[in-house]
């Protein structure tokens, strides 16, 4: 293929080629010289010019396919416009030619075509130039057309419309004779060309006038025409023609009134007339002309619009019209108000429509009110009025439901009466008006939750008034039905006592019901519908009121069949409709119960809904003779009776009603083979039984489309217009489907037959063997004795229920049974195979795939697919070719590939000769179909076939009609299944593999390059998966610029046009995949595309430029409908907001913030009116923080609010985008010194004021979603940018100056009408906004506190001021909001206080100076604790009773019986379930708070009436009067205490033993934090020390958490909590002994008993003992930190020895602190309890420290090191070590350890250098200093130790020197002299020696310098501990040293700053010790006189320097001052 990329034909090349590659070979050429010829030089072409036309108009002659000749003709006329137009005369006379010829052969045909493609395609590019030859081609061109056949009229047609496209008004002289052409063409029988001729006239009413003047009215009428027998392609075409063509009727009279005088002007009545009366008509197209005729004059006035809803249904006459006009009317609403109008319009239309209501409703009270004779007259009006009130009514619920919350201020408009207008027509004397106006109110409900409760007061209330009066009964009643059903779309619920009103009026009905007879059939409805609807309720209210709905169920049947012969006996046909419609009710009831309260179905329950179900079936089989008898009036009755029965009995386990089933089967089979039903309700029982990719070959009747509300009706046939909500007002409160549409119940006669197919194939799967092949054969029989349509309908019923008995098989894994039940079934599903219905061969084809499936017998299917074999080889007509491949395709899909080779080979090879049967295009699209399901599943055996299947696929895109767009989709399918199949092997190099992946973006150029668009979108999905398995093998560039073209050309239309869906929803999907990877590209080529083709996009679109596709698609997002690809786009747009919104962060802000801008005008004005001047002349004080940007810039007009909550939501994704990529985002100073450095860089912090009003606008609007999303930006924003410092003015923080927006954003939150969701989000704002600190000066911070203030007064008043509107779990969740919000300032206020408490002490200690600024610290923390503190004794009551009510929530269920039975202090017992997650999510801070409280209060101030009333309630005046002597059950401020201590201990310890794996952080650190604080004071340690078995069970719940949490936050919280735990027991040991010891001071001491564990046998018990649990929990800690600690593990290989570790720092901080535990154990042991606990302590300490003593590069000590030094002196100082019981088994254990430590050098070999001695040193002498003698004096102990000193002194290392002197220091002055001595006799000669040594080289660096220091104060202490005779001889060895180091006047002047140190330091040292020892010091000095001398001068020239000091201070004072500050501060 590389060959054909030139610009000449290669024609060696091409000739060597076979038939079939030469048309690929030429498609490539043709498509690459496409991309070539643009942007090769014009010289080039000139060049080359001749031999090119040539090459192109001899492919003419080769007969090309459909795209190849589309390429062609493009190459030719681009070839003609750049280069040379000379001969192009020539090649449009050869195409003449070519057109004229008289060949009429097949194979002549394509040239034909092609001549006729290139004519168009030359005219259109080259236009005018081309003069007049034009009238002779179209003449030549026309004439062709008279005897051209369908292929030759659709192309021609094409060709016609570029010719007039190019020539412009140039083309007048032929305008009519084309016009005559395609009146012809568009009624033709071939629908192609049907639209090739719309399109054509589309093209031609630009310049003819008189289509739409003159000629209109047959336009109008020809358009209506070829609606006849139209498929839907051809109604889109037809409608745009029409739309276009009346619209500009209408619009541009200016024009042409001036040039023609006669032209009548039309009106926008006479255009509705027109087509009102093609709706009269009842052609099926008029719906969709008029959809877009109303698109076309988006400028109609909206009084108008409501006028043509009611001309239109004047002329409807039966019901099944009436609906279906219904239907269109408000699809035309829809697309118009609904998708059209932005939200201020939208709102300005339901105020019109609420006027048309008002209007209608006067209609009809004049009839009601008018008794005379002319009544009749008005009833017509009256029931023509009742189909515009439905409309209008569905519209306006529709509108509001899509407002959402910002319809508020409509409702609150009085003028318009929204809810007064619904109201009134809810008892209109039409049914359907009834169940609409429900509906509407429904709709209303579920948009603004506020208002459910009123609605249903409202109807409540109205219907007990009006009781007696029919209408107003079931009117009522539909509306509070379809309220119940609302409740569950609205998460605020209402209040549980609603629940009781409902059931109490539902029961009065139903037993008033036999008391009037005129009403009884309403009053009885009524009351099973109330019941029915309570039960979505769910079981939390539907439990309360289950008995008496169980008596009811019980009472309305007969309870004996005796009962059921009487009651037939008695009655006539009106009680008998009164009893079914009251038993159907009923069973309606039951099926609610059970789907909605399923957790209420025990056992118990189940029997008492048995019992009534034998007489209902009973009934079931009554009914036909009951109908017989009483007549047709009980028709519907009994059918609806059945309907309901066999819907309650497919919910209900089979089970349950296992008698009846023979009973119910018979009905059953009567009901599904009832042959009066003249209906084909193919279109409604099949589809969910075919499998979805199936549904795709039976056109797009069956898939989604814009158009897919009214295109149903076609769908169902004649004889049915669809389902409407007053078939089955049951439906009103059930889910709806999908969207906010109405459900559409179908017409009980069809419901039932469903009902009863669903039940079928429940039971068929529950029955016998014997029974199944009965019922089969009975089946068959049936379909057997009808003929005709109706054998067909029968056929389709059975085969419909035997679908679903398979599928409920399968799922059950079941087997179908013997052999004869599988031939029964087979002939059953056979005969469907063959059947005239396509959607039953679909049906039947899957059908027979299950069976095969249900069978699993391999020799069963090979069976099936060898008839389907036979009857391919031998049918010939399409019916059973069709039926029998697509079964083929089928048989693979549930069998996961039939593995024989030869089964494979076999199929594929009759499917590819069925797929070139060119006579039937419907063979080969379903035969290719069933090829793509078998490439799918075939799996790896398919790939032999690979190639062959491609360029099969190939050659048939290359040649099929573009006409049959079905073959084409399907060869869409294949090709998708082969790139799957071929997956990553794409990616190859061998020639094989680029051979396959250029046919594979071949096939993908031939389908992009289709009309249809559903090939279209083929082609994109298979791109995608290309782009998928081979990225580098897919242009980029040319895939978006494809993409984009077809999103962007909708979006200029606000797309309602771009009528498939499905194409919008494949380019959706890729782009989606495409920025995945490549974001950035993506977006880049998107913007290029619109740069570079200017003029192709309409102005209205330009402004992509600015907004990118990323605006682009936000555009998209707010005017789809459809939810899967709103999801889509937003999940594109995350996906792009997440690779590049840091990159291009002002783009990605200012988009979010022009959707949220674009509603901040929207909030200035309250009540939306109509004209726009008053709108911007109305001003708000608002306005100041809402721009005035200027209209006309304005990307986004009037965005819905969900697109605007998308935007809020994009902000808070930014901001955590920014967190990830850098601090500099949030650190003004850093991002203003990078954006000077490099001004492309942007930040977050430099955008925070845009971000503060995004927040502000979003929080403040009228929607509830988007104020949630506001506060929840602004929450971030306060939590992110808090501490970030304001440069400008030190000390404060760059929030600060937005304080006023944050406080005008909270306000509106905390307003009585808000919501309680947004309040309590509000809270949590306020508490973010008051803890953060941002704000210093609290008279600011008031304005914020204040709104938390009034909050708390609101719970204060407790329940009886609780909101009526909402459940009541709502105001719990508002109540712990607030007081989770006081908590968490009250923490915050608290740890800042502690801060400055640790700060305080500090700053005292390092400078005055910093006074001021720590004032005024203090005065914000104190100042916050005093903003708290007023409120806190009310705050630490409601704290207490939130925590206590959580404790009973947290009850495992067993208990629930215990609960106090009106709930808690913040919930009520009925709504306990909901309540739950709102204590879940605030109790953690709420626990961390009261325990901070109890701890300032110490436990021990007791409010006097608080230790009286019982803590969960809030105290009141009569309890508090009482005199305390009457007060019954006084508690001591002791128990107050411990039920306070326990409640605080009980809530942490039951989260804490097992937190979900979702707990969040905050809430165990939060848990952890209060236990730390309830541990810090004393009383409550001296319960937990008191308590060994709680301290235990604390400990192990501690370590169970250390064990599942891996943050280091937690654990490190955690062993705190134990370090308080110890300190506690050692409290409480310490207490006990002390207390002994004064009991018994006169008693022998030998009798003290044993505190502390291990009492006298030293033995631990794990489970009871708190050491053993201690000892666990950090052994556990520190073996997690440094495994090699593990004996276990050091044996084994993972772990190599003597390599050190370094720990992190928060792993050194665990260990540390776990060290710290482990020295304070045995304090709280007995003595034998400690001795049995010290080798593993000892084991542990030295673990770590042979583990950690590495060297670091500074000498700092590791943070373990230190931490088990200091750990190991503490326990080696321990008291044990000298108790009596203990003191000769510590010193054995301490003489091992200390063996342990020497051994540690000895270890390491070869890694000498990496440990460190100075620590092991430092242990020695800790052991020598802290042990009592005996430990460390044994001789060979003492020897190893002096050893390594000595070898520490010859160290190289000066630090180690140093250390070591240091060491030793501290020895040598040990007071007990058998421990010093032998260290001094050994070491004191070597270091003298070393000072000796030091004389003559003196020290380099101050290292050196301290190491000398060091050993000179060491022999200092040694001359002061010496005994006194040896005193003399260490002073004379002394002082030589010394004075050695004095340097004379004239050497300290050149001295080293080292050796000028050591010579003043020496000299210091004489001077102190020289008194000391006087006698020596004379002597030494007398005999040496040369010492003498030097010292002397030494002592004089120190004076001297004294004194020049002494001057220079003289003269400076203030200086001197400031250095004797600082040296006392020293």
């Amino acid at each position: 293929m590389e060959l054909a990329h030139s610009l000449l034909l290669n024609e060696e090349a091409y000739n060597q080629l076979g038939e079939f590659q030469k048309a690929e070979f030429i498609f490539e050429w043709l498509q690459f010289l496409e991309k070539l010829l643009p942007v090769t030089s014009r010289a080039d072409i000139r060049e080359n010019q001749k031999k090119l036309v040539e090459q192109l108009t001899s492919l003419l002659n080769n007969s090309p396919g459909p795209p190849t000749r589309r390429l062609l003709a493009k190459n030719l006329a681009v070839l003609y416009s750049t280069g040379d137009t000379f001969s192009v005369y020539q090649t449009i006379d050869k195409c003449n030619e070519l057109i004229r010829s008289k060949d009429d052969s097949p194979s002549y045909l394509p040239t034909k075509l092609a001549a006729v493609v290139c004519l168009g395609y030359l005219y259109k590019k080259l236009g005018r130039i081309l003069g007049n030859s034009f009238t002779d081609t179209v003449g030549n061109v026309l004439k062709a057309m008279k005897n051209a056949e369908s292929q030759g009229r659709y192309e021609i047609m094409l060709s016609l419309q570029n010719i007039l496209n190019g020539l412009g008004a140039a083309a007048v002289p032929c305008h009519r004779d084309i016009y005559k052409a395609a009146r012809s063409c568009l009624t033709d029988r071939s629908m192609a060309v049907r639209c090739a001729a719309a399109k054509c006239l589309l093209e031609l009413q630009n310049e003819a006038i008189f289509m739409w003047s003159t000629d209109l009215d047959s336009v109008v009428t020809l358009c209506f025409k070829s609606f006849e027998g139209s498929n839907y392609d051809v109604r889109l075409a037809v409608s745009k023609l029409l739309g276009t063509i009346l619209a500009r009727a209408l619009t541009s009279k200016q024009i042409t009134a001036s040039t023609k005088h006669n032209f009548r002007r039309v009106s926008l009545e006479d255009v509705m007339e027109l087509l009102g009366t093609g709706f009269l008509r009842g052609s099926c197209g008029f719906l969709r002309a008029s959809g877009d005729m109303l698109k076309g004059t988006s400028s109609v006035s909206r009084d108008v619009r409501v006028g043509v809803t009611q001309s239109h249904p004047k002329a409807v006459q039966s019901a099944m019209d009436a609906i279906g006009c219904r239907r269109c009317v408000s699809f035309i609403l829809r697309a118009t108000v609904g998708g059209l109008l932005g939200e201020k319009a939208q709102i300005a239309a339901a105020k019109e429509i609420c006027q048309a209501i008002w209007k209608l409703k006067k209609v009809v009270d004049a009839a009601i009110s008018d008794g005379n004779l002319e009544t009749k007259i008005n009833t017509t009006d009256v029931t023509a009025s009742q189909h515009v009130l439905v409309c209008a009514l569905q519209e306006l619920g529709s509108l509001i439901h899509g407002l959402g919350t910002t319809a508020a201020p409509l409702l609150q408009d009085s003028s318009t009466g929204v809810l007064e207008a619904v109201i009134s027509v809810i008892v209109h004397p039409s049914i359907s008006v009834r169940v609409t106006a429900a509906w509407c109110l429904r709709c209303i409900a579920v948009a603004l939750p506020s208002h459910v409760s009123l609605l249903l007061d409202r109807c409540i209330e109205r219907l007990s008034a009006l009781k007696s009066c029919p209408e107003a009964v079931t009117g009522y009643s539909f509306a509070v039905a379809a309220l119940l059903g609302a409740v569950k779309h609205c998460p605020l619920g209402i209040p549980h006592g609603k629940g009781k009103v409902i059931m109490t009026v539902a029961e009065d009905l139903l037993c008033s019901a036999s008391q009037n007879s005129r009403i009884s059939l309403q009053r009885m409805q009524a009351g099973w519908l109330l019941i029915a609807a309570l039960m979505t309720l769910g079981p939390a209210v539907v439990q309360h009121h289950l008995p008496r709905i169980l008596l009811l169920w019980k009472c309305i049947f007969p309870s004996s069949p005796k009962d059921l012969e009487t009651e037939k006996t008695r009655g006539d046909a009106f009680t008998w409709q009164v009893t079914l419609e009251g038993r159907a009710g009923a069973l309606c009831a039951i099926k609610s119960f059970v789907s909605h309260c399923a957790g209420l179905l025990t056992d118990e329950v189940v029997q008492r809904l048995l019992p009534p179900l034998p007489s209902a079936v009973d009934l079931l089989t009554q009914l036909s003779s009951i109908y017989k008898s009483y007549g047709n009036s009980l028709k519907t009755p009994s059918t609806v009776y059945r309907q309901k029965l066999y819907e309650l009995l497919a919910v209900l386990p089979p089970k349950a009603y296992e008698g009846d089933f023979s009973a119910i089967l018979k009905e059953l089979v009567t009901d599904l083979t009832v042959t009066d039903s003249q209906i084909d309700a193919s279109a409604f029982l099949l589809p969910s039984l075919c499998h979805e990719n199936d549904l795709l070959l039976l056109g797009p009747l069956l898939q989604e489309t814009d158009h897919r509300f009214i295109e149903e009706q076609l769908l169902l046939g004649n004889s049915i217009a669809g389902g409407s909500l007053e078939y089955d007002p049951y439906s009103i409160y059930e889910k709806f489907a999908k969207g906010d549409s109405v459900p559409k119940p179908l017409p009980p006669a069809l419901s039932v037959i469903s009902a009863a197919g669903r039940l079928f194939g429940v039971m068929f799967s529950h029955i016998t063997e014997s029974h199944r092949l009965q019922v089969l054969e009975q089946l068959l029989n049936s379909i057997k004795q009808t003929k005709g349509s109706r054998q067909q309908i029968v056929q389709l019923h059975v085969v419909s229920a035997f679908s679903t008995s398979l599928k409920h098989l399968a799922n059950c894994k079941g087997s179908l049974g013997s052999e004869e039940v599988r031939r029964s079934a087979l002939m059953l599903v056979m005969g469907a195979l063959e059947s005239n219905n396509p959607l039953l061969r679909c049906a039947a084809a899957e059908c027979l795939a299950r069976l095969a499936q249900v069978v699993s017998d391999s020799a069963f299917t090979a069976g099936l697919a060898q008839v389907s074999f036979d009857k391919l080889k031998c049918a010939r007509d399409v019916v059973s070719r069709t039926g029998h491949s697509l079964a083929l395709g089928c048989l693979y899909r549930y069998l996961g590939g039939i593995s024989s080779t030869q089964h494979l080979n076999a199929c594929v090879g009759i499917l590819y000769t069925l797929s070139q049967d060119s006579t039937s295009p419907d063979v080969q699209a379903w035969a290719l179909h069933s090829l793509s399901l078998i490439v799918d599943l075939a799996g790896p055996l398919y790939h032999v076939h690979v190639e062959p299947t491609l360029s099969l696929v190939l050659m048939l895109l290359l040649s099929v009609p573009p006409a049959y767009a079905e073959v084409h989709q399907s060869l869409g399918r294949c090709l998708n299944a082969l790139i799957t199949t071929l997956g990553p092997e794409l990616q190859g190099s061998s020639t094989a593999v680029s051979a396959l992946r250029t046919s594979c973006l071949l096939g993908c150029a031939v389908m992009q390059d289709n009309p249809d668009c559903l090939v279209q979108a083929q082609a994109i999905s298979c791109l995608q998966q290309l782009h998928m398995f081979a990225p580098r093998h897919v242009n980029l560039s040319n895939l978006v610029s494809c993409l984009c073209e077809i999103l962007l050309d909708n979006s200029v239309l606000m797309n309602l046009c771009s009528s498939y869906l499905l194409l919008r929803r494949a380019v959706v999907a890729c782009l989606r995949q495409l920025v995945q990877r490549e974001a950035a590209e993506v977006s880049e080529y998107a913007v290029a595309l619109v740069k570079e083709s200017k003029e192709d996009f309409t102005p209205a679109d330009v402004n992509i430029r600015e907004i990118g596709l990323e605006g682009a698609l936000l555009g998209l997002l707010d005017k789809e409908l459809d939810p899967r690809l709103c999801q889509d786009i937003k999940e594109t747009l995350t996906h792009m907001l997440t690779s590049m919104a840091v990159e291009k962060l002002s783009f990605w802000l200012k988009l979010c913030k022009d959707v949220l801008a674009a509603s901040a005008d929207f909030n200035t004005v309250a009540s939306i009116d109509t004209t726009q001047e008053e709108e911007t002349a109305k001003g708000d004080d608002v306005s100041v923080l809402t721009s005035d940007s200027d209209d006309r810039f304005h990307p986004f007009r009037n965005p819905r609010w969900s697109t605007r909550v998308f935007a809020a939501e994009c902000v808070c994704k930014i901001i955590s985008q920014c967190e990830n990529a850098g601090s500099a985002h949030f650190d003004i100073t850093l991002a203003q010194e990078r954006k000077q450095r490099d001004s492309r860089d942007d930040f977050l912090v430099l955008h925070l004021a845009d971000l503060v009003r995004m927040a502000f606008m979003a929080a403040t609007d009228h929607s509830d979603q988007l104020r949630l999303s506001g506060l929840q930006v602004l929450q971030i924003i306060v939590r992110k940018f808090a501490a970030v410092p304001e440069p400008e003015f030190p000390g404060h923080v760059i929030l600060e100056q937005y304080q006023a927006n944050v406080g005008a954003a909270l306000r509106p939150a905390f307003a009585p009408e808000t919501p309680p969701d947004v309040t309590a989000k509000a809270c949590q704002v306020c508490s973010a906004w008051i803890a953060s600190g941002v704000v210093s000066d609290l008279n600011d911070l008031r304005r914020v506190h204040q709104l938390l203030v009034s909050s708390l007064l609101k719970v204060q008043a407790g329940k009886e001021a609780q909101n009526e509107q909402y459940n009541e779990s709502t105001s719990t969740m508002e109540v712990l909001a607030v007081l989770k919000a006081w908590a968490e300032v009250y923490i915050v206020a608290i740890e800042k206080q502690k801060n400055q408490c640790d700060t305080h002490k500090h700053s005292l200690k390092i400078v005055n100076s910093s006074e001021e600024s720590y004032r005024d610290v203090t005065f914000s923390a104190s100042g916050l604790l005093d903003l708290v503190q007023a409120d806190l004794g009310t705050l630490s009551r409601l704290w207490l009773a939130a925590l206590q009510d959580f404790a009973l929530l947290t009850l495992p269920p067993e208990y629930a019986s215990q609960l106090p039975a009106e709930g808690g202090t913040f919930y009520t017992a009925e709504t306990i379930e909901n309540a739950r997650p709102h204590y879940y999510s605030s109790w953690a801070l709420i626990l961390y708070a009261t325990a901070l409280w109890l701890t300032s209060t110490g436990f021990i101030v007791v409010d006097p009436d608080e230790g009286v009333t019982n803590l969960s309630r809030p105290v009141t005046p009569t309890t508090m009067c009482q005199d305390s002597s009457t007060r019954p059950l006084v508690k001591s401020p002791e128990d107050v205490n411990t039920d306070r201590f326990h409640l605080i201990l009980g809530i942490s310890v039951e989260f804490l033993c097992s937190p979900g794996s979702d707990a969040a952080m905050e809430n165990i650190i939060a848990c952890l934090h209060a236990l730390q604080a309830l541990f810090d004071v004393p009383w409550p340690r001296s319960k937990i020390g008191g308590d060994q078995e709680l301290g235990v069970e604390l400990l192990n719940v501690l370590h169970r958490l250390i064990l599942t949490r891996e943050s280091p936050d937690i654990q490190l919280a955690a062993l705190e909590v134990v370090r308080l735990i110890l300190f506690a027991a050692q409290e409480h040991v310490k207490e006990k002994r002390r207390s002994a010891e004064v009991d018994d001071g006169a008693a022998e001491k030998e009798t003290l008993p044993e505190f502390g564990e291990g009492k006298d046998t030293g033995g631990l018990v794990p489970g009871k003992s708190l050491v053993f649990a201690t000892l666990e929990l950090c052994v556990c800690i520190l073996v997690r930190q440094l495994p090699q600690l593990n004996p276990k593990l050091t044996c084994s290989p993972a772990v190599p020895p003597g390599k050190h570790l370094l720990l992190s720092e928060d792993g050194s901080r665990l260990v540390a602190a776990a060290l710290v535990i482990l020295s304070d154990v045995p304090a709280i042991c007995s003595p034998e309890g400690s001795v049995s606990v010290l080798p593993t302590i000892l084991y542990l300490i030295i673990g770590v420290l042979k583990e950690t003593a590495v060297k670091l590069r500074d000498g700092q000590l590791p943070l373990t090191v230190a931490a088990s030094l200091q750990a190991l002196k503490g326990l080696l100082s321990s008291p044990m070590a000298r108790a009596e019981k203990s003191q000769n088994a510590w010193t054995d254990l301490l003489r091992s350890a200390l063996v342990t430590v020497l051994d540690c050098w000895d270890q390491v070999d070869g890694l000498l250098q990496e440990l460190d001695e100075i620590s092991l040193l430092t242990a020695i002498t800790v052991f020598v200093t802290s042990t009592s003698p005996e430990v460390t004096t044994v001789e060979c102990l003492q020897k190893r130790c002096i050893e390594k000193f000595k070898t520490a002194l010859d160290s190289k290392d000066p630090l180690v020197q140093c250390k070591c002197y240091q060491l030793l220091h501290s020895i040598f002055q040990h007071p007990n002299k058998t421990v010093s001595y032998p260290y001094i006799h050994s070491l004191a000669p070597s270091i003298v020696g070393k000072l000796q040594e030091t004389e003559k080289a003196k020290p380099e660096n101050a290292a050196e310098l301290q190491v000398i220091q060091e050993g000179i104060k060491v022999v200092t202490a040694l001359t002061a501990a010496a005994e006194e005779q040896h005193r003399a001889h260490l002073v004379a060895c002394f002082l030589p040293i010394l004075i050695s180091f004095l340097l004379d006047e004239n050497a300290l002047v050149s001295a080293t700053i080292s050796a000028k140190n050591l010579h003043e330091f020496a000299l210091q040292t004489l001077m102190q010790i020289g008194p000391q020892y006087s006698s020596v010091f004379k002597k030494l000095m007398a005999s040496s006189p040369t010492m003498k001398a030097r010292l002397e001068s030494a002592i004089k020239g120190n004076q001297e320097s004294i004194k020049v000091k002494t001057t220079k201070h003289a003269k400076n004072p203030a200086k001197s001052s400031s250095i004797q500050l600082k040296t006392n501060f020293l």
